[in-house]
This record gives C-alpha cells, structure tokens and sequence, in this order.
C-alpha cells in the first residue's frame, strides 16, 4: 500500500515511515520540508495522488490556544478533503488520552477538535489516543521550574515510549478502519513527579522533584483520571527503565 505520513519527518513520523517500509509498504513522508502544507493546503493533492492510507502525526508549531487550534482545524479540513477527493480508503490520526476530560488545557481542546472534523467526514478512520511520551519529560520538568525545584503534579500518569507509538501506529495504518477509536499507553503507572524524579536523576540532574497536587499540567489542573485510559488500552511494550538505559 501506499501510505502518506503527514508530519513524517518529526519524532514519531520518522520511526513510522521506517516501520511500514520495512513491512513492505510505500511510506511517503509529507511535511513542509517536502513542499506539503496541510494547513494551507500545499502539495496536498500531488502527494496524495494513489494513496491508499494517509496517518496525521503532525505537531503545531505554537501551543497558543487560538494558535493550535487553528492549526489542527485547518490542517484536518484540508486533509480530508484532499483524501476524499484522491479516494483514500484510511484515515488514521494520532491524538492524547484524555482529550475531553481536560478542557482548561488549550492544546486538548484543540485536538478533540481534529477529532470531531475526522469523525464527521465521509473518510473511514482510525484516532490512536496517546498518553505523554518519554521523550518529553525532560521539556515537561524544564517547564516547572519553581525556585530551584521541579514541581509538578503528583496525579497518577502512564507515559509511553515514542518507538511503541510508531509500532501501534503502524499496526492500526495497515490494518482495516476502525472507524473508532483506541487508547495507547505505557506499561507503569505512577505518580507524575516519581517519572519525572526517574528521568533526571538518569541525565544526572540534581534538581529536586517535588509532587503538588495543585501544581498545573500546561496550564491545566490534573488528577488521576486526567491523562490515563480508563477503559481498555493498548500498552506499549518499553518500560521507563529499559528507555532511561538507552540515553
């Protein structure tokens, strides 16, 4: 088949790409960088000319709420109209657990957006709900710095490594349309500030952790149900320690 990755050469497109190529398949990354545009529409037709599956793994490039919404409204719209009219037979898009549980964070309001666009095209479709990756928990503790220390929320969370997102993603991309959605994680569950101590203390980073349970998420109040499956999910298969071991 051939499948178009949109936002193919950022951190979760590029392992993607390599996976369904190494199964066989004609994985064509899009993004800027290629001369495709989802958010102003350029390139789209031409590099989805044949597709069979097109996978939306694209990040906004501003986290401001109007910003980021705009973004993943526009971008979705024209990506499937530009599928509907090149006859794509799949629609897959990457979204965050917990899209709708948390409405104070900008960047969820905005993918639960994407979602209600996709939901309501003619183009059959799979959403892959993700939890937060490992690969952002250094940025996440960058983010919290208050007087020295690292505070954060001390709510229960599940990260997942970015390589178990590809290989999901591919699972779902070569499989038939779920025309629903599923729930991704990691395999631990613990307190937000216990992964984020983990990750330092790996990179040598002496600062203090400490868990608030009033300490925000972006911006956003969390508790143990904010960012975690709560019915069934997919789990990856690296844990923190395995992925710490490979820094």
């Amino acid at each position: 088949m051939k499948i178009v990755v949109i936002g193919g050469t950022g951190l979760i497109g590029s392992k993607l790409v390599t996976k369904l190529n190494q199964h066989g398949h004609e994985a064509v990354a899009a993004s800027p960088k290629s001369g495709v545009n989802a958010v102003t529409g350029e390139g789209l037709a031409a590099a989805l000319a044949g597709a069979d599956v097109v996978v939306d793994v694209a990040n906004a490039p501003s986290w401001e709420p109007a910003a980021v919404l705009d973004f993943f409204q526009r971008s979705s719209t024209n990506l499937i109209a530009a599928e509907a009219a090149a006859a794509v037979n799949h629609h897959v898009a990457l979204s965050i657990v917990g899209t709708e549980r948390s409405p104070d964070n900008g960047y969820f309001r905005a993918k639960l957006a994407q979602e209600t666009i996709i939901k309501s095209s003619s183009v059959p479709y799979s959403i892959v709900r993700a939890t937060q990756f490992f690969e952002f928990l250094g940025a996440i503790a960058d983010t919290a710095v208050v007087e020295g220390k690292i505070v954060v929320p001390s709510a229960l969370f599940q990260p997942i490594a970015a390589e178990d997102v590809a290989d999901r993603l591919a699972e779902v991309a070569m499989g038939r349309p779920l025309n629903g959605t599923i729930d991704i994680a990691g395999p631990e569950k613990a307190p937000f500030n216990e992964f984020i101590a983990r990750r330092l203390k790996a990179s040598g980073d002496a600062r203090p952790v400490v868990g608030d349970p009033k300490a925000p998420y972006y911006g956003a109040p969390i508790d143990d149900t904010s960012l975690n499956p709560l019915g069934e999910a997919r789990l990856g298969k690296t844990s923190l320690a395995t992925w710490l071991a490979r820094l």
